[in-house]
């Protein structure tokens, strides 16, 4: 390669890069906003004499408007719409049947699953979504959280690399190589990627990641972190030293020989100091039954109570307790009902009347489990501190707090009710539309058979999906709104101007020069592990997004120049760049760091061999493959 002069608009470009890369590493101020400060001064740069060749300023803010942020924000609104219908809690259910109790079986299920679903959306999302469930199934397993969620972490990270939209960069890529295409030579015109075209390389690394930690996770894998009591631990000591009642859940098998058979629900809570919360008959359940109704067996019943109660009940009505919910486990998950606080306001028409009076089970789907009046504890289940009242038949008095076990869904529906002051008021309140379902699934298969089967652009595609569910109204403006991370869009927008900069001023053939030189007689495969090697220290000092918009130029420049294939090493960059797993600089590990109390030292540790693998695979997969 022809040996280039640093002029001064290169030398303009390398210095803002070497400011970009400070504030990336230092985080003196947020990385988005550094985006933004690089795009005010390449601007404000751009009318300095002699550094016209920066860029246009009637182009500067063309990144708003490129496919690749259209295309970042679609798919984030998708995505929010699958979740508003209740997507998300059904493969939750499915997870908790099927996962078992073992660390080996759980691992893969809930990686593989994260690793699929972030190929569609944003990897930090689908962590984000399931975040929750592999805490609900840490809890219920007694497998330490920090054992579950990196792996998760990982395979979200790992997943993103299976289609073309499951990243920013590689979203960006076909963007960025049609703007190198401008400045190569006929003969040497990169094709843009199909949909599909990176899923045999994605799906090997995401299956490399499930058997490394499975081979090696309890080598790696830290073991139970002391963070202090969860706010669901607090909660639970709250209702025990107050109101003498265990929160915990029970499932219990009625055989048809039971002696419970015609025996209505009451006559259970009065006999046996037991509340029956759910009911399984007929293949399906009721939450908050009718106590007055009679029992058909068999069924399933979900029982809260002593655990001395419980196996009392069971013992003389020849009951099976099961290890752990199972019929319930979609209707017992927490997000979606608990125990709350509600008190009785001085006007409230509530005053003098039972919850059995008003049938509050069938009209405000709640079962009341204890009554704070005063300094009294008034319930019908013993305890040393007070005698067993038939509760569901005590008049309620102002001033009352009642206990209750309800759907967050019902609780919702109580906050506009003058009956009730709603004292709990951390539980989720987010409204599920799953009769919306169809419509959601409907525009998410349009936008993928559009991507499949037309030449229609990408961005337009996916916008055609976000749209159609906005009309639909499987999620409202708002809250379309509300699911677009503007943080990554200004990331994203701001640092494709210095990308283009770096490209038109001759900065990266510079640079490529340089590194050419250094790496003079490297075969190709040698400058390509190059590449993904510098591509992975970029991503863990500065954003993907980032080291991508910077990176791509570069490798196209060195393709060409030693005869290689621009769209591969190009594609090199863009893989690499999700190599981040050495420290918590990736937003999924970011996220994943304080739930688990990961600390650096933890992320290095697993890291390391992640980063190794990652790698060798990658680079093996493209050239086996392209």
């Amino acid at each position: 390669m022809e040996s280039l002069g640093l002029t001064v608009e290169m030398v303009a470009v390398l210095s803002l890069l070497a400011v970009t890369v400070i504030l990336f590493v230092t985080e003196i101020v947020r990385v988005d906003v550094t985006a933004i400060i690089v795009l005010v001064a390449l601007g404000l740069l751009s009318y300095t004499p002699g550094l016209e060749s920066l860029g246009s300023p009637g182009a500067l803010f063309d990144g708003f408007s490129s496919n690749a942020v259209i295309s970042i924000m679609a798919v984030m609104i998708i995505g929010a719409g699958l979740d508003k219908t209740g997507v998300m809690s059904a493969v939750t259910a499915v997870i908790l049947r099927i996962g078992g109790e073992t660390e080996e079986r759980i691992i893969p299920i809930v990686s593989s699953t994260v690793g699929v679903i972030s190929s569609f959306m944003q990897n930090v999302g689908a962590a984000a979504l399931f975040l929750p469930v592999v805490s609900r199934i840490s809890s219920r397993t007694e497998i330490p959280l920090s054992r579950l969620l990196m792996p998760m972490g990982f395979c979200a990270i790992l997943g993103g690399t299976m289609t073309m939209v499951g990243s920013s960069p590689l979203i960006l890529l076909n963007d960025l190589m049609a703007s190198a295409n401008r400045n190569l030579p006929a003969d040497a015109q990169m094709q843009p990627f199909e949909l599909f075209s990176v899923t045999p390389i994605g799906i090997t690394l995401v299956v490399t990641g499930i058997l490394y930690f499975i081979l090696f996770g309890r080598f790696l894998l830290p073991g139970a972190r002391e963070n202090g009591p969860t706010a669901a631990d607090m909660r639970a000591e709250y209702v025990s030293r107050l109101y003498g009642l265990d929160s915990g859940y029970t499932e219990l098998s009625v055989p048809e020989d039971s002696p419970l058979a015609g025996r209505t629900l009451l006559d259970i809570h009065s006999e046996f100091n037991i509340y029956v919360i759910a009911l399984h008959a007929d293949n399906k359940s009721h939450l908050a039954p009718v106590v007055l109704d009679t029992l058909h067996v068999p069924c399933r019943l979900a029982v809260m109570g002593q655990p001395s109660a419980i196996r009392r009940f069971a013992v003389q009505n020849d009951l099976i307790i099961h290890p752990r919910i199972d019929k319930f486990a979609r209707d017992l998950a927490p997000h979606r009902c608990g125990i709350a606080e509600i008190v009785i306001p001085p006007d409230s028409s509530m005053i003098g009347k039972s919850a059995r009076g008003v049938r509050a089970r069938e009209i405000y789907g709640f079962s009341l489990l204890a009554i704070y009046r005063g300094e009294e504890v008034l319930s019908h289940i013993s305890t040393d501190e007070h005698e067993p009242t038939v509760i569901g038949f005590e008049p309620l008095h102002a001033g009352d707090t009642i206990l209750v076990h309800t759907s967050w869904r019902s609780l919702s529906a109580l906050q506009s009710n003058r009956d009730f002051v709603i004292v709990t008021s951390d539980y989720p309140k987010e409204e599920l539309r799953p009769k919306k379902l169809g419509w959601a699934l409907l525009f998410f298969c349009i936008s993928l058979g559009m991507i499949l089967f037309t030449d229609i652009l990408l961005s337009l595609c996916l916008l055609t999906g976000a749209a159609g569910m906005i009309v639909s109204r499987v999620l409202r403006i708002d809250e379309a709104y509300a699911a677009v991370g503007w943080n990554t869009v200004f990331l994203l927008a701001s640092l494709i101007p210095l990308g283009i900069a770096v490209q038109n001023t001759g900065t990266a053939e510079w640079i490529a020069n340089g590194i050419l030189s250094a790496l003079e007689g490297v075969p190709i495969w040698g400058l390509q592990v190059g590449v993904a090697v510098l591509a992975t220290v970029f991503t863990l000092i500065m954003s993907n997004v980032g080291a991508t918009v910077l990176l791509v130029p570069l490798a196209v420049s060195i393709a060409i120049a030693a005869g290689g294939d621009p769209a591969i090493f190009a594609l090199t960059v863009a893989i690499s760049t999700s190599n981040s797993f050495l420290i918590p600089t990736h937003q999924v590990n970011a996220l994943i760091m304080g739930p688990a109390g990961y600390a650096v030292k933890d992320f290095m540790r697993a890291g390391v061999g992640m980063t190794v693998l990652f790698l060798v695979v990658s680079i093996t997969m493209m050239n086996v493959i392209f």
